[in-house]
């Protein structure tokens, strides 16, 4: 009879417990997609798929990438909204989506607190200030000289209007007294394509994307947008030692999910997010990649996304930016 009791009780209790708490304890059962809101070839697929190897490992489920460009990062987390809140699909996202959008679209269908849970951030992306190799200069000081003496017949290439690599540009330009045409590619995969091919002289990228161009001697970095040179890249100088004193932008990068993630699978994948970033190897791959590891809890990362919100919203206003 005490036996039938305590099975009673058992089963009630996990009534009491809810959906939520039972659904973490099998999580996860089957695969998950992340989805990229970018183009391969970019930061946040770098990230992405570092992410999603590790994941992988630790959770005992697939992680599958899937890349959904579009609309500076908006056509992906419009796929991320409309997705079950169950952990099985998330999300890489980044500073332009997340902190940039929101004050150059009239119409931004998500507000990026609202309408999706936070989960952690994962790495913070130094920008590089590169030039095609045929462009005569070796420096920041050369370039600011050029683009001083030819007022509006350069151009850079961006990832798209609002993202973080333009804001950068943008900053530069305001910071050199400088007039450079922006020119906006859908992703900074394209973007990279178009620097490499001369099609425009310059831009500011992330480095997974062209370290291995730059390497080459296809691309030449003038500078990192740091604040100080990065760790596993020395050869680097940053922009404000190579010409621009007090310059400084770097994008972020994080995993966000649907709104209304249940908080166990939520604690659950910032757990496995936080530990992947301590393993050596992982430190190593992200390092070596020109990004640096920024773990997180959800809280801190809510705060990051807060902050950062009024910071780029402040640089947008005074540059008077646009969604083309």
């Amino acid at each position: 009879m005490n036996r039938i009791f305590a099975l009673l009780a058992a089963a009630f209790g996990a009534v009491l417990l809810g959906p939520a708490t039972m659904s973490a304890q099998a999580y996860p059962n089957k695969p998950i997609r992340m989805i990229v809101p970018f183009p391969a070839g970019g930061g946040v697929d770098f990230m992405g798929r570092i992410l999603a190897q590790k994941l992988s490992e630790r959770l005992g489920q697939q992680v599958i990438i899937d890349n959904r460009a579009g609309a500076n990062g908006i056509t992906g987390l419009q796929v991320l909204m409309s997705s079950p809140p169950d952990g099985y699909t998330i999300a890489s996202a980044s500073a332009g989506p997340l902190a940039v959008n929101p004050h150059v679209y009239k119409n931004l269908p998500y507000d990026p607190l609202r309408d999706f849970t936070i989960i952690a951030r994962v790495v913070d992306f130094p920008l590089l200030l590169l030039v095609h190799p045929s462009l005569p200069v070796k420096n920041v000081r050369e370039l600011i000289a050029l683009a001083q003496s030819r007022p509006g017949t350069l151009s850079y290439g961006s990832s798209g209007s609002g993202n973080s690599d333009h804001l950068a540009a943008e900053l530069f330009k305001s910071m050199a007294k400088v007039q450079i045409v922006h020119i906006p590619y859908k992703g900074s995969g394209p973007s990279t394509l178009a620097l490499l091919a001369g099609e425009v002289p310059m831009s500011f990228s992330s480095i997974p994307p062209t370290l291995a161009h730059i390497r080459a001697g296809k691309l030449r970095a003038l500078g990192t947008g740091s604040g100080q040179r990065i760790p596993t890249l020395t050869e680097f100088p940053t922009i404000a030692e190579s010409g621009l004193p007090g310059y400084e932008a770097y994008s972020w990068g994080g995993v966000i999910g649907p709104a209304n993630m249940p908080h166990d699978i939520v604690q659950r994948l910032n757990k496995e997010i936080v530990e992947i970033l301590k393993q050596k190897d992982a430190i190593d791959r992200f390092l070596a990649g020109g990004t640096v590891p920024s773990p997180s809890t959800p809280e801190e990362f809510t705060a990051h996304i807060r902050a950062e919100l009024k910071k780029w919203g402040d640089v947008v206003k005074a540059a008077n930016i646009t969604a083309d």
